[in-house]
């Protein structure tokens, strides 16, 4: 019989990587990315192996040209906007 309930080598490969896309809102502290030395922390975002979200927001993926003419990706969060705030400018 085969051993249930544990992670095996075979199945390791998939807990690893991105976490989530772009576009997708994500609230602080939201596990981003794991094996993180395929991208970059960029703004509102922390880690360097596994990177995290500081803030809640909106995930953005932006490319810049890195050494060797070789793309660098950065993982940004841009920070919601309090509904609370817009709804009073609204009834005013």
């Amino acid at each position: 019989m085969t051993k249930v309930g544990r992670t095996t080598h075979k199945y390791y490969k998939e807990t690893r990587g991105i976490k989530v896309s772009g576009g997708q809102v994500v609230k602080a502290g939201t596990v981003l990315t794991r094996e993180g030395h395929r991208w970059k922390a960029g703004q509102n975002v922390v880690g360097l192996n596994h990177l995290t979200s500081t803030c809640s927001g909106e995930v953005r993926f932006t490319q810049k040209r890195g050494k060797y003419k070789r793309a660098v990706t950065y993982i940004h969060v841009v920070p919601q906007e309090k509904k609370t705030v817009k709804a009073a400018k609204s009834k005013e």
